[in-house]
């Protein structure tokens, strides 16, 4: 029989220090994220330009701009960079016509044996049945930075017809799966207006909608600088929560990450967790403004971008501060926007060739620095960004598809031969896998599935794992079940 030296007793002092009340870890909060749904984006636009249908809209726009310039999938490939895009053949615009994007259809994941052919195809179709079903996913009305400062009854005027259509919208069902407004800062002299705003539009749709929010609404609070900003926005909400009749709680917020104070307090703290803990359970997402950080580092316009070190410092600070927190990120916006720089005007004379071309090269460039933007912000582990104009929206969606779709296989192969020898240590091919791995070989699946990338039927084609397993969202679950 097995000897031990320690008995139970022994033990007891040991076990007792261990408390319940900690953190998650990091892996069980990695679940617990990946539990719901995280919208891949969120898409600003002025409080004064936003309608019920503009979601609508702005999936128009985006396919338009494919249209003109990756009409088929070999210019697809072409303009964001896809693996073996030189190796595909010129096939002209009927080759995958943009009528897939209303038939709602879209190609398996690619296999082995379809190349880059195959991938870019599944990516193509992905793009355009997303466009033409559901461009957008979270959708935030604007009254800073995309609105301005404007005189007080006009943003008065501006807040409560955003709050009527945003009625109209929820009876049509035509919003987005996510929605919320971004109101000014509770700092430098606006919060009185900042306050003003969030009420009246409050105020204003609950009266229009019968006492209802749109599912997972959220307020996106700006340039954050301490805890009692925080405090005093749930403050607010939970004082129209209880006036408008509304479940206490109900209303979101989400942290605008953009100053060095909401990284580091003032005795050189990290300042996350604090601010977190200010909105007293409401906070579910920290977004990093990349211009406004950068800015109060003192780095000068020419070298603000998302790739600068300073904001892959503060993106990581963000990451380690919040992790297994189940709080998730968002990465900041390009600066760079897909807007053809020459526009023919009605009545005048047409665009020249060079002109047609400079539209052309414009456009593609801001496509391949988004792509590359957000496949570094994948790679990365944020599995969100901002969106500021509609034809960023194909750049977006072929970067998060093409980055689950290009490797599904070697994912699959690992995780099917991890579960498939009950998580012992495992090389498959040249790659060991060890027991941390297997809830990161899950995750890369249960975040293609969130992100559209795959559905959970194809999930489970290519792993092996029944729907129920899958549903477990845990390897060790999943490897106790087979075990047992």
């Amino acid at each position: 029989m097995s000897q031990t030296t320690l008995s139970p007793e022994a033990l007891r002092g040991a076990l007792s220090r261990l408390r319940s009340g900690r953190p998650a870890s990091g892996l069980a909060g990695a679940r617990a994220a990946a539990a719901a749904r995280q919208p891949v984006h969120t898409v600003y636009g002025g409080a004064h330009l936003f309608k019920a249908d503009t979601a609508r809209k702005l999936g128009a726009v985006a396919l338009a701009a494919l249209a003109e310039h990756a009409p088929d999938v070999a210019a697809f490939a072409r303009a964001f960079g896809l693996p073996g895009a030189d190796e595909l053949p010129e096939e002209g615009a009927g080759a995958l016509a943009l009528a897939a994007a209303r038939d709602g259809t879209a190609e398996a994941p690619p296999g082995r044996a379809a190349g880059p052919t195959g991938l870019a195809r599944a990516v193509y179709a992905r793009v355009l049945d997303k466009l033409g079903r559901e461009p957008v996913e979270d959708l935030r009305i604007d009254f800073e930075d995309g609105y301005g400062v404007r005189p007080g009854d006009e943003e008065d005027a501006h807040a409560a017809a955003a709050a009527r259509e945003v009625a109209l919208g929820m009876a049509a069902g035509s919003l987005p799966p996510f929605l919320g407004i971004r109101v000014k800062s509770l700092g430098d002299g606006c919060a009185e207006r900042s306050l003003r705003t969030l009420d009246l539009f409050l105020s204003t749709l609950v009266a229009a909608s019968g006492g209802a929010l749109p599912p997972a609404f959220a307020v996106t609070l700006p340039k954050v600088v301490a805890p009692e900003q925080v405090s005093a926005l749930a403050d607010a909400l939970d004082a129209l929560e209880r006036a408008l009749g509304l479940p206490a709680g109900a209303i979101r917020i989400e942290l605008m990450v953009e100053t060095t104070a909401s990284i580091f307090g003032p005795r050189g703290e990290v300042a996350l967790p604090g601010l977190v803990e200010a909105a007293r359970g409401r906070c579910v997402a920290a977004h990093f403004g990349a211009y406004d950080y950068t800015a109060s580092c003192d780095i000068t316009a020419a070298h603000q971008h998302l790739a600068h070190p300073a904001c892959d410092f503060a993106r990581h600070v963000m990451q380690v501060a919040l992790a297994g927190s189940g709080v998730w990120l968002s990465d900041g916006a390009s600066n760079i926007l897909p807007v053809a720089p020459h526009r023919a005007r009605p009545g005048g004379a047409p665009l020249t060739p060079q002109q047609i071309e400079d539209n052309r090269r414009a456009v593609l460039s801001a496509w391949r620095l988004k792509y590359g933007h957000v496949r570094r912000a994948l790679e990365g582990g944020y599995y969100q960004g901002w969106d500021l104009h509609p034809a960023e929206l194909p750049a977006r969606y072929a970067a998060v598809y093409a980055f689950f779709l290009e490797g599904v296989d070697a994912a699959a192969e690992r995780l099917r031969s991890f579960i498939e020898r009950a998580a012992r240590a495992t090389v498959a091919g040249t790659v060991f896998d060890d027991a941390a791995t297997g809830q990161g070989l899950l995750n890369f699946f249960l975040r293609a599935v969130s992100a559209g990338a795959m559905t959970e039927g194809e999930v489970a084609e290519r792993t092996g794992l029944a729907p129920d397993e899958l549903g477990e969202r845990s390897f060790q679950a999943i490897v106790a079940r087979r075990s047992a």
